[in-house]
């Protein structure tokens, strides 16, 4: 019997960015809902977050208000954590995703890499069309880096 090798490729999107701070302090707007409540999402977006467990078997919720008044319920499960390296967790509301964001150090600057696994191609697909993820994802890894930037300075 041959075995097949999985392709997800159809229904991925990854995402790698280096940013200009240290891995600690990414790891830390990351893992508090004081700090990614200010960067998450695309442009116009800001966040109401009810719950950031950040553990595995934790819950994280938030509600995304969109530019036009639109309400988006955002519930995830964190299924991995290992400080200062990686982050998993499954978005179980529409779209089911695994995301999984690893972290580098490079220095006084950090790689991360951000790989979001739909459940099917075409959820991907829809998702890609209605909400144009890829420019959402970008936009979003661009609210992050500046964030950090303000944060950097801040604290200089």
């Amino acid at each position: 019997m041959e075995s097949q090798k999985s392709n997800t490729k159809d229904r991925e999107l990854i995402l790698s960015r280096k940013l200009n701070a240290p891995i600690e302090l990414v790891w830390e707007v990351w893992t508090q809902p004081e700090h990614i409540a200010n960067w998450w999402g695309p442009n116009g977006f800001t966040n109401t977050i009810t719950t950031m467990d950040v553990q595995a078997g934790g819950a994280w919720n938030l509600v995304m208000h969109g530019p036009d008044g639109t309400d988006y319920d955002n519930r995830s499960i964190f299924k991995e954590i290992i400080p200062l390296k990686k982050i998993v967790y499954e978005h179980i509301s529409y779209p089911r995703i695994l995301a999984t964001i690893e972290f580098e150090a490079q220095g006084d600057q950090t790689l991360i890499t951000w790989h979001m696994l739909f459940d099917s191609a075409e959820e991907f697909m829809a998702v890609v069309k209605a909400h144009n993820a890829k420019e959402g994802q970008k936009q979003n890894v661009e609210k992050l880096a500046a964030y950090l930037e303000g944060l950097s300075h801040q604290r200089s």
